[in-house]
């Protein structure tokens, strides 16, 4: 019997903040992956190592969680004044799909070095030494991202003192802007801000009861509860509620019925095939605590606690796109997520999540009645892990 070689793509293997991913070029990819559909689908999943029924990941470059789970195409951009089209897709661990609904904010952050280092920018256009306003298209939501890359002797800087909760090492600090991150949601309702047109709906969750809910569509549509009424305080780390079959299924649970309520699926039993978005998130008042790495956080110190669960499980620190949407709801008075926080007008929060604490703004207006959000702004590092080729089976 004759097997067929294993194929090379060009590839790079890159932290963004807190994820990890595979990146492409689309010109480098197999024609029939050139275009969306089951080839691509297939290949990205062969070469993360997915569905892995050990959920190990160890024939792939995945790691296993939905953090290190991804893989991401890049291409000259389709859109005037833009300088890439990023396309991002979360690839399911243990099932055979891959989740094409929604960014991840954490790889924008390697968007822009990948650009540079890949030849998407002109030399001409980089400064000596400075920042270079890399501008991307983000394909899968349709929204602007400006990835602010630092420039060292021409050439993209990746070392520095930037420390971020989450990651162990510091780097050059990346500074993202989310332009006009909100109305992002799918379905009849799905397209604006508030698709409810609430601050706070009752979302009522059999075998829950009904609970208070912000849902929100900006940065990536995100269900947040308060984690008083689900029996939680808010500093809970990864292996209370991972570990906690139960907590995980009521999680679930929680965020399908948010996902009919937002207009993003029809019925809870599309859920399973759409893990991506909505997100699901609770929050509570700041309060002392110890993250993972053992390192102890005043409540002086944040402005709120949150905790926000990716791919059916509590995310290790916070996704960079469940940031924006943070950022959002908390410059509106009278969301959850701006109640917990103490209420009030207010640009920018400190929140502490599983690995200590993140500093995001947002500007919000009320216009004719409608809130809008111009942008949202973070701080993010990445760094190119590894460059070459990947291999997978022919």
């Amino acid at each position: 019997m004759t097997h067929k070689p294993q194929i090379k793509i060009p590839a790079m293997y890159m932290r963004g903040g807190t994820s990890k991913g595979v990146f492409f070029r689309l010109q480098d990819l197999p024609a029939a992956a050139q275009q969306p559909g089951p080839a691509r689908d297939a290949l990205l999943m062969r070469v993360i190592g997915s569905p892995d029924p050990y959920g190990k990941h160890t024939d792939g470059m995945g790691g296993a969680t939905s953090s290190t789970s991804k893989c991401v195409i890049i291409s000259k951009s389709s859109k005037p004044d833009h300088d890439v089209d990023y396309l991002y897709g979360q690839v399911s661990i243990d099932q055979a799909f891959v989740d094409w609904s929604g960014n991840c904010g954490n790889l924008s952050t390697a968007v822009g070095p990948f650009a540079i280092a890949n030849g998407f920018i002109e030399k001409s256009r980089l400064p000596k030494n400075g920042v270079f306003p890399v501008k991307v298209w983000q394909a899968n939501i349709g929204k602007t991202i400006i990835v602010h890359t630092p420039i060292q002797n021409g050439e993209v800087q990746e070392t520095g003192d930037f420390e971020l909760d989450g990651v162990t090492f510091p780097a050059a600090e990346i500074v993202l802007e989310f332009i006009d991150p909100a109305d992002e949601g799918e379905g009849d309702d799905g397209g604006a801000m508030f698709p409810t047109g609430n601050l706070v709906d009752d979302l009522e969750v059999p075998g829950i009861g009904t609970l208070k809910a912000t849902m929100i569509n900006a940065g990536i549509p995100t269900v947040f509860v308060n984690a008083a009424d689900i029996g939680y305080n808010g500093t809970e780390l990864q292996e209370a509620i991972n570990g906690d079959p139960k907590a995980l299924v009521m999680f679930e649970n929680l965020r399908a019925h948010g996902a009919v309520k937002m207009g993003l699926i029809r019925d809870i039993s599309e859920a399973a095939k759409r893990q991506h978005t909505p997100k699901i998130a609770f929050v509570a008042p700041a309060n002392d605590h110890v993250v993972s790495s053992g390192k102890a956080i005043k409540a002086e110190d944040i402005d709120l606690l949150v905790r926000a669960l990716s791919m059916g499980k509590l995310h290790h620190a916070m996704m960079g796109t469940a940031a924006v949407a943070i950022a959002t709801a908390a410059a509106i008075p009278g969301t959850l997520v701006n109640t917990a926080a103490g209420g009030g007008e207010r640009e920018a929060v400190r929140f502490g999540h599983p690995s200590g604490t993140l500093r995001v703004g947002a500007q919000a207006e009320h216009i004719n009645g409608q809130w809008v959000v111009r942008k949202a702004i973070m701080s993010r590092s990445a760094r190119v892990l590894m460059e070459g080729a990947v291999r997978v089976p022919g």
